[in-house]
């Protein structure tokens, strides 16, 4: 096995690459980093040595160590294209990757740990400014996204149609952490829908932050 994925239980970025890997029927191994316990072991520095920013996910592929989730998938999907997780044409791939940085890009590092903490530590902002700052960022993006996949999706059951892509492999875990602080998916039924028909397949399932070895059981 030369794949090993770091990986934490609920991080997003995390997730996406988990399920491109069971989507591709990859042999991996996980490897934890907890990201809360003792102060974080992102920043131990035999773990720097692999990801400068301390940050997670990050692949180990034989000699090739890589960083940062957008950049994981296309590596992914450029050394393995069937199943295929971009289009065959350039319209289609360029349609994947709106989605992708929309979500990867433009929500997800708005609402990340490090900047809830420094929301919190640094900032001085209670529980309820944090969550009305997160679902603020949610909203809009998830406000974007509805039209852009409901544009797209030309009533298949995925972001693109009838294929899978990297677009819902970044939509479902941004998802998840919609209902994790409570959102109402009804707003945007077009993206629930992609949600649904997702999360009935094993490889997104297997992915989820519930499923992973080091989810604490009692949350």
């Amino acid at each position: 096995m030369s794949l090993v994925l770091y990986s934490y239980w609920r991080s997003s970025a995390a997730y996406r690459v988990r399920i491109a890997l069971n989507v591709l029927g990859l042999d991996h191994e996980i490897r934890p980093v907890h990201l809360v316990r003792d102060g974080g072991e992102q920043h131990r520095p035999d773990y720097r040595e692999l990801n400068p920013q301390g940050l997670v996910p990050t692949l180990v592929d034989g000699d090739l160590i890589l960083t940062q989730s957008l950049t994981i998938l296309e590596y992914l999907a450029d050394k393995h294209p069937s199943p295929a997780l971009l289009p065959s044409d350039s319209v289609g791939r360029a349609r994947a990757r709106q989605i992708a940085a929309l979500i990867c890009t433009d929500i997800h590092p708005l609402n990340n740990l490090r900047v809830l903490q420094y929301l919190e530590h640094r900032l001085d902002v209670d529980k309820d400014g944090r969550d009305r700052w997160y679902r603020h960022w949610i909203t809009e993006g998830f406000n974007a996204l509805e039209r852009l996949v409901q544009q797209s999706r030309n009533g298949g059951p995925y972001c693109l149609g009838e294929e899978l892509s990297i677009a819902d492999v970044c939509l479902v875990p941004q998802i998840y952490n919609a209902h994790r602080f409570k959102m109402d998916m009804n707003s945007w039924p077009v993206l629930a829908a992609v949600e649904k028909a997702c999360l009935e397949l094993e490889a997104f399932r297997a992915a989820s932050p519930e499923q992973q070895a080091d989810a604490p059981k009692n949350e």
